[in-house]
């Protein structure tokens, strides 16, 4: 029984299985629920930046210090002006389900502290490469704007030039800083609506977890099933297999039983069956004698000797 689930067939099936298993508990199951996890942290600063009155950016993000992620998209003010000639688009971006390109507009507080902000987003136009970006106030300002972290950049998606403008894929403060010549914080603002400068809004994330929580469970689920599916397939081939032995060995029995109980039904049945053959044999010998020239004779002489063994 144990050769047949040393085959190949079986041998790649359970390799398969294990696999399947392994990548199910150790990638696939925690990918999707530690997206959950970071959405639904998301939606807790959301809920209590949204309660939470705009208060001075330096009281939220003091100077020279790193970023506290727990203090992500909470609402700042700042009091400053825009500088309006080192502007940076940001492409192939979508707002409200429709294609969209960000504006991103360095803006400098009174005491020289330098942010990188998010004006909002403008439509593309057809045949341009790049929409007319309306210009922000030059006089100073106080805007509101959420904190936001760096969406960090993508190996070959840095900064470049798009139709005589300076552009980058997303929004990392590093990045724009070393193209514009400008040092920001390791954060950046989105601003807030009907503010100096604002353009179209872009607005806050829907405050839902998603379908990241079922889909990680689903895969712990396929993870589970898949041993327990090739364990029923291993029960069936032995319960299989055990039947036909079984079937095999009540065949060999009834034969054997019929045989002897055939054998010992007569106890002359043996003899009775060796003198058939005997009568058999002397027909045919009669038969082949009387194709002779003395078949008379040798009629005559088989009558005799039968005649003598069985009587009359």
């Amino acid at each position: 029984m144990l050769r047949t689930f040393f085959r190949p067939g079986w041998i790649v099936l359970g390799l398969i299985v294990v696999a399947f298993a392994a990548l199910c508990f150790s990638i696939l199951a925690p990918w999707q629920l530690g997206k959950n996890s970071s959405t639904e942290k998301r939606n807790d600063l959301i809920r209590v930046a949204v309660d939470t009155p705009a208060a001075p950016v330096d009281d939220i993000a003091p100077p020279g210090k790193a970023f506290d992620p727990n203090s992500e998209w909470r609402e700042v003010s700042i009091a400053g002006r825009y500088l309006t000639d080192q502007q940076v688009i940001v492409r192939l971006r979508s707002a409200q389900e429709r294609p969209a390109t960000e504006i991103l507009t360095p803006f400098v507080s009174s005491d020289g502290r330098s942010f990188l902000v998010d004006r909002g987003f403008v439509r593309p136009e057809q045949g341009r490469a790049v929409a007319e970006i309306p210009v922000p106030p030059t006089e100073v300002s106080t805007i509101h704007a959420r904190i936001r972290k760096s969406e960090g950049t993508s190996p070959g998606r840095g900064a470049h030039i798009a139709d005589g403008t300076k552009a980058v894929y997303t929004i990392d403060p590093d990045v724009v800083g070393s193209q514009i010549g400008q040092r920001f914080d390791d954060f950046y603002l989105q601003l807030s609506a009907n503010q100096p400068g604002s353009l179209g809004e872009i607005t806050l994330p829907q405050l839902d977890s998603g379908p990241y929580l079922s889909y990680g469970l689903q895969w712990l689920a396929f993870g589970i099933m898949a041993p327990l599916g090739a364990g029923y397939f291993i029960y069936t081939e032995v319960k299989h297999r055990r039947a036909l032995r079984n079937s095999a060995s009540s065949t060999a029995s009834i034969a054997t039983s019929e045989a002897t109980e055939d054998s010992s039904a007569s106890p002359g049945a043996a003899d009775q069956m060796r003198d058939a053959g005997f009568v058999a044999s002397a027909a045919t010998q009669r038969h082949q004698i009387g194709s002779g020239p003395d078949a008379s004779e040798a009629s005559d002489d088989v009558k005799t000797k039968l005649a003598k063994r069985y009587g009359g």
